[in-house]
């Protein structure tokens, strides 16, 4: 297999010679793993979990539980143990959170359960990423947090005193997902309620539901919006960690993009994984997608069409499918996405800049993108910003596909959730 090519000033796309085809393993989902990580961690005894994603966002999880108190053995490529405390205790040194919105939401509230001062830092644009809901949850649970953004000092006390708590988390559904996760272990539990526009990425709160569930841990549901749960253990669990579907989807979509057609591996029958929605929408573009046997195969069509596609429950898609809507022909809206201005980066912001830069016709609008798709003829090369993004790195690959000379700063970035990412491509891409 031929090496990535990567320079000083960038890494080269590789430009498809014809139809991609072929078959990706793609590695175990980030948000399974930190879910099941977090809840080893604060289970009554070790728990083994296979499949466990190896990348910086998973590695900042691992360390930061560590800090918390947590052991961990490495069993075997992707098989660790998790070895929980009795209880949890402050770290002694700052939690480094980078740039994963996991870390960031799902620690603090697991260190709520450790009384004494423990700090949380991250990567300079950490800071613009919102915390503040789950920082004001931890308040009216009896923690002090001196600021509403990273770099912050959590100061908890003996026994927490709250119970019940009242956030906004229009701006992200880990907002709830990191109070149910620690929930059980909170002296009184829990009693939660989400007032504002809705929730966004909602099948990410039924994922750290089910993942509760199956560890023993109830989460009553008296209407919408309104979770409870309470006081009680979390059971240990041996589990085995899905493939990671949204970081499946660029691979599918290579093949969407060259009219060519590749399998993936794995594909559960059934998932909470919002990145399962990606096989629907490309057969909304025109694609021929299978399922069969756990594996599935998308096959490009001839040319690919415009949509109109609502991704408020899939949002981590959007960077991906505007790729591949540039590439169609016809017009694509993508709506319901105006959170992800807060992600990694502005990635409307962020997308709208540089696929304009390749000759794409694309605009922002106030919960999404209006792309108007011409085909890959009008498209160049250029330089590109990665904006620290992993998605953005994922659309601009998609459009060297076809597009000579695109080149993109920071491959680097994809190490948040898929560390292989340049050697995996190329092999998908140019497999000789």
């Amino acid at each position: 297999m031929p090496e990535p090519s990567s320079t000083a000033t960038g890494w080269s796309a590789a430009r498809a010679g014809g139809p991609v085809s072929g078959r990706v393993v793609v590695p175990g989902s980030k948000s399974q793993t930190n879910r099941a990580l977090l809840l080893a961690g604060l289970a009554q005894s070790p728990s083994d979990l296979d499949g466990v994603l190896d990348s910086r966002d998973t590695e900042l999880m691992r360390a930061g539980l560590a800090g918390l108190g947590v052991g961990f053995q490495d069993l075997a490529p992707g098989r660790v143990r998790v070895l929980p405390p009795h209880q949890l205790h402050a770290a002694t040194s700052a939690i480094d959170c980078g740039l994963a919105g996991t870390v960031m939401r799902f620690l603090p509230a697991a260190a709520a359960l450790a009384p004494g001062s423990t700090r949380f830092i991250g990567d300079p644009a950490a800071s613009a990423r919102p915390v503040a809901p789950v920082l004001d949850a931890l308040r009216q649970l009896g923690v002090r947090a001196d600021a509403d953004q990273l770099p912050f000092r959590l100061d908890v006390p003996q026994r927490l005193t709250g119970r019940r708590v009242t956030i906004d988390s229009s701006g992200s559904s880990q907002f709830i997902s990191a109070l149910l996760l620690s929930g059980a272990r909170y002296p009184g539990g829990l009693d939660l309620r989400h007032v504002g526009p809705s929730i966004p990425s909602a099948p990410h709160i039924q994922m750290t539901c089910q993942m509760l569930a199956e560890r023993g841990v109830h989460v009553d549901t008296p209407e919408a919006d309104h979770w409870l749960i309470a006081p009680g253990p979390v059971a240990a669990l041996d589990a085995t960690v899905e493939p990671d579907l949204t970081n499946a989807a660029v691979f599918l979509a290579a093949a969407m993009a060259t009219g060519g057609s590749v399998s993936v591996p794995g594909w559960p029958v059934r998932t909470t994984q919002p990145g399962a929605d990606f096989l629907d929408i490309a057969q909304l573009m025109g694609a021929a997608v299978d399922l069969s046997e756990q594996t599935v195969t998308v096959t490009g069509p001839r040319r690919l069409n415009g949509a109109d596609i609502d991704l408020h429950e899939a949002s981590e898609l959007t960077p991906v499918v505007a790729a591949l809507a540039v590439l169609a022909e016809g017009r694509t809206e993508i709506h319901g996405v105006a959170h992800i201005r807060g992600h990694e980066t502005d990635r409307l912001a962020a997308l709208e800049t540089e696929l304009s830069a390749l000759g794409a016709d694309i605009r922002q609008i106030a919960d999404g993108l209006v792309i108007e798709g011409h085909g890959p003829g009008e498209l160049h090369g250029g330089v590109v910003c990665c904006h620290a993004d992993h998605r953005m790195a994922h659309a601009e690959a998609l459009i060297g596909l076809v597009a000579d000379g695109v080149l993109l700063d920071d491959i680097s970035c994809t190490s948040k959730t898929m560390p292989r990412f340049p050697a995996m491509w190329l092999g998908l891409v140019d497999p000789r």
